[in-house]
């Protein structure tokens, strides 16, 4: 009989090819935002806030995701948890780059910097803005590395010696060693308190940064269900990635038989569970305001759906999709809602590797578009194509290559890959 599997360090080189394409898009990155500040550093900084925007929820619902499947027993998993956890390791480049994007307070919070509407004018304020956002993103930091160094601590003994690369780390995540079989136990126990407080944190810290971050952009708009929205479509995005990821994974070197049929049953219901209600959570935000017809409600929606969007018969007009923002919408609420809806209804896709990493892709580049879609005509309501153009590509690039680097680096580093082992 083999050894069961346990879960342990397994150095392993990065990807030759994956390594060389993260640092070339990085370069084109940096390149399209050093650019970018001397020929249009408006249009570069609110390219900047929108990716910037994109991976920080995508990331920090990473670890929402592992610590919701510790929370709830989900033994089907198995090590598809550590893949949702690892896309954590993207958190704390998302303090760092919040910090930076001081530099770009003009541009991004243009509509309100140099005077906020009559009674916001304590609330949207530069200061508490940025204190409040750097201190709930800062908590949501020192909560993700405690999950990431409770979760994988029971796995790290002598690690430091196997990993050199992360010497320090692993020594110091291992300082007074218990052994493996007390160190186990004190891990779910502390576990077991914490998931739910990272739950919580991020349920409340992401609806403060849904409202600061993007809905104060259009500062005389305001909806209490945004901050829900906002944070589920970060949820939808983990699970989306996981999904992805732990189709790419299933055979490669390591991973024979852990990303089973079953499990990606399991991972495909996820997605298609919880894009209905990212759906449900948007229909209820619109259809208020749709029966309402109030001014100050409907200025949200009108840039992004058009002009006829509270008509009767507003999703007939063709004209409409001409309008400014409109066509990028339809396009964002079609990839995220529409495509994983009816493509994986049956059972039978959401088994099969191509169909569910087809539908994942979609929907995370559809999560792409949806946050240009909140951003952008609150700052350019004019231009539809504000969103489009070299240096917003060229710098969404960069994120792409940067958050596939952090990983890359994290799945090398830490425990994600279950290796044949003696049982302790």
């Amino acid at each position: 009989m083999s050894a069961p599997a346990i879960e342990t360090v397994n150095q392993r080189a990065l990807p030759g090819g994956g390594l060389g394409v993260c640092l070339f898009l990085i370069s084109i990155g940096i390149l399209s935002f050093v650019g970018g500040l001397f020929t249009d550093p408006v249009t570069t900084w609110r390219a900047f806030h929108v990716n910037f925007i994109y991976y920080a929820g995508l990331s920090q619902a990473g670890v929402v995701l592992a610590s919701a499947l510790f929370l709830v027993g989900a033994r089907w998993c198995g090590p598809i948890r550590h893949i949702a956890a690892g896309l954590s390791a993207w958190v704390p480049v998302t303090l760092v780059l919040f910090a930076l994007s001081w530099f770009g307070r003009e541009a991004i919070y243009e509509p309100w910097i140099h005077g906020a509407p009559h009674g916001k004018e304590g609330w949207l304020t530069i200061t508490r803005v940025f204190l409040m956002d750097f201190a709930i993103l800062a908590v949501l930091t020192v909560l993700t590395l405690s999950f990431l160094k409770t979760s994988f601590r029971p796995h790290l003994q002598g690690a430091s010696e196997r990993l050199p690369i992360a010497k320090g780390l692993f020594e110091s995540w291992t300082r007074d060693w218990r052994g493996e079989a007390e160190e186990q136990e004190a891990s779910l126990r502390k576990l077991g308190w914490l998931t739910p407080v990272i739950a919580l944190a991020y349920v409340f810290g992401y609806t403060f940064i849904g409202f600061d971050q993007v809905m104060s952009l259009q500062p005389t708009w305001y909806s209490n269900i945004f901050g829900w929205y906002f944070g589920w479509g970060g949820w939808l995005c983990a699970v989306c990635a996981t999904a992805l990821i732990s189709v790419l994974l299933r055979e490669t070197p390591g991973w024979e038989g852990q990303i089973t049929r079953a499990r990606m049953h399991d991972l495909g219901k996820m997605v298609f569970a919880f894009s209905i209600f990212w759906m449900y959570l948007f229909f209820g935000q619109y259809i208020v305001i749709w029966y309402g017809n109030l001014p100050e409600e409907t200025q949200f929606f009108e840039p992004r759906l058009g002009s006829q969007f509270l008509q009767d018969t507003w999703f007939w007009a063709s004209s409409r999709l001409y309008e400014p923002y409109v066509m990028l919408s339809m396009t964002a609420w079609f990839c995220c809602w529409w495509v994983p809806f009816w493509v994986l209804l049956g059972q039978e896709p959401k088994r099969t590797p191509v169909i569910l990493g087809t539908v994942a892709v979609t929907v995370l580049v559809g999560f792409w578009l949806e946050r240009n879609a909140l951003i952008w005509p609150s700052l350019v309501p004019e231009d539809g194509g504000a969103w489009f153009g070299a240096i917003q590509i060229g710098v969404a690039m960069g994120f792409l290559g940067g958050f596939a680097l952090v990983y890359l680096l994290f799945s090398r580093v830490f425990p994600t890959l279950p290796v044949p082992g003696k049982s302790s």
